[in-house]
């Protein structure tokens, strides 16, 4: 309670000192607000007393970190952007970007719970739910005790995102739902999950709702657990609908807003996606520093050979320059201007920086990169969910030029 209530004061703070215009905007860049790094300081000392000395054991043996996260719910890391007047820390999403990528430095599996609650699940709520629908499915949701989850994709649409084949048929004062909802990240643990189902047919996308649905709930069923390359701490399954009886009121938002609804929230879960790939790198480059300090060859460290420092510049690089690309995302959406592009750009890279700096992190150490003793393989496995899910770096790519021609049209 304590630690939450430390970051409510840095919310206040950072409010009062923007408004009065005693902290230097961010316009270039170059340093964080004092309020922001004491946030990073937080999180990264949570981090590493935490969760690096579990992370390996959460990996080998596919345990949901429970405690860990009932803790990040303590600190107010699980509810970032919700208001203080809804019970929420009350940041920004630039802190929330800062959190996620010091979470997921300690642990990717644990960056992914927090990603998915934060900005898959509470962030469609926060934007579109009625006074009823927070009390139900927002507040129970804020301080780790309950986490949710996002269904979207499903086993023939995969980036097809308008292609729902899930229905939600109206019959009275419920919805009978009926579909199967593919890569469900939290879905054995989640306790609520916002469901897309079509509605409308002959609407196409436009014909897509939006559904709070509480779990456990009659007519929906949980596939197995799959068993992944990486993220082992988190669970995946399918959601299945038989003939799931939701009440109307469940409804989120307005009939047909569904596809609208996830492409928003896709939009902002992208600056978490890229924060994550970028705690992964940083993770990855820290690991080979360390390693290539001590490791001796030829009578001296391998840090001083040009190769080997080729490849930390190279992975620096990587990491400076999504990280940079990530604030900026944020700072867009905090001040309410259009962030597609950036966000897309930031999760492009930083899901790319995550790729890069794991292979090469293992490359330092050799054969002890190899190995499980030694955490550069598991970055190196997680990393690469970082480029398919919340959209492929193929789909970033698509939605990047679509924006720039879209600017350019406007010239």
């Amino acid at each position: 309670m304590a630690s939450r209530c430390l970051l409510r004061r840095l919310a206040r703070v950072s409010k009062l000192k923007n408004k009065y215009g005693t902290v230097r905007p961010l316009s270039s860049l170059a340093e964080l607000p004092e309020t922001h790094q004491m946030l990073q300081k937080t999180c990264r000392d949570f981090a590493d007393n935490e969760l690096v000395p579990i992370a390996g054991k959460l990996d080998k043996e596919h345990l949901f970190p429970l405690e860990q996260i009932k803790k990040l719910g303590e600190l107010g890391i699980m509810c970032v952007d919700i208001p203080e007047s809804e019970g929420g820390t009350g940041l920004d999403y630039l802190a929330y970007a800062i959190a996620l990528e010091e979470i997921s430095r300690g642990c990717a599996s644990t960056g992914c719970i927090v990603s998915v609650n934060n900005s898959l699940y509470l962030g469609p709520i926060k934007k579109n739910a009625n006074q009823m629908q927070k009390e139900l499915f927002q507040a129970p949701f804020l301080h780790g005790d309950k986490v949710g989850c996002f269904a979207l994709s499903e086993p023939g649409n995969g980036s097809d995102a308008g292609a729902a084949s899930t229905t939600a048929v109206l019959q009275g004062d419920h919805y009978i739902l009926n579909g199967t909802k593919a890569w469900i990240t939290n879905g054995y643990e989640a306790e609520a999950s916002v469901v897309f189902a079509t509605t409308d047919k002959n609407k196409k996308h436009k014909g897509i709702s939006a559904f709070l649905v509480p779990k456990p709930t009659e007519g929906l069923s949980l596939g197995v657990k799959e068993d992944k390359l990486g993220i082992k701490a988190t669970s995946t399954c399918c959601l299945i609908f038989e003939d799931c009886k939701i009440p109307r009121e469940f409804l989120l938002g307005e009939p047909g807003m569904g596809f609208k609804i996830a492409m928003q929230t896709l939009d902002a879960g992208r600056i978490g996606i890229a924060a994550q790939g970028i705690g992964i790198a940083q993770a990855s480059l820290e690991c080979a520093i360390d390693y290539a300090q001590k490791r001796q060859a030829f009578n001296q460290p391998i840090s001083k050979m040009q190769t080997v420092q080729s490849k930390l510049a190279d992975m620096e690089m990587r990491i400076q320059s999504a990280r940079l690309l990530n604030y900026k995302a944020a700072l867009l959406k905090d001040a309410g201007k259009p962030f597609s592009k950036e966000a897309a750009m930031a999760k492009l890279a930083g899901s790319e920086a995550a790729t890069f700096c794991s292979h090469q992190a293992i490359q330092i150490l050799g054969g002890m990169g190899y190995v499980s003793s030694m955490p550069a393989e598991r970055y190196y496995r997680d990393a690469r969910i970082t480029e398919i899910y919340e959209g492929t770096s193929e789909i970033q790519k698509l939605v990047i030029a679509g924006c720039l021609l879209k600017e350019y049209q406007a010239v």
